[in-house]
């Protein structure tokens, strides 16, 4: 198991959330208290961008899964777009055995879910 930490910074573009390392029922709280957080400053940013980068995830539970769905559904209520940044089976496959690739926005690196909406590249 991987120690997960879990960050966040205000961009030019968007609020940047980035998690490394396993996300389960164990670890999702530090998660969700940095969703939370950057939520919040995203309401505020000139972008209402929050991208929650899982590149560096090691293990995608059904934790994780629900904290990305909420995160999604509060920014909606909010004003905010989420996307999320993923680009490996750890993470990609649980997206997709639970259909929610097809709600979330979902993007193979940082730089595609950065782009403007209207030059948006989903995979």
């Amino acid at each position: 198991m991987r120690r997960l930490t879990v960050d966040h910074e205000v961009g030019t573009d968007a609020v940047i959330v980035r998690a490394a390392g396993d996300v389960d029922i164990s670890t999702v709280r530090i998660l969700v208290e940095q969703l939370t957080e950057g939520l919040a400053l995203a309401s505020t940013h000139p972008g209402r961008l929050l991208v929650l980068d899982l590149a560096e995830v090691s293990y995608f539970g059904s934790a994780g899964l629900n904290a990305a769905l909420e995160c999604h559904e509060q920014g909606r209520a909010a004003g905010v777009a989420v996307r999320l940044v993923a680009e490996h089976g750890r993470v990609l496959r649980p997206l997709q055995v639970t259909n929610l690739d097809s709600v979330l926005a979902i993007f193979p690196t940082l730089d595609q879910a950065l782009l403007p909406e209207d030059s948006e590249s989903q995979p």
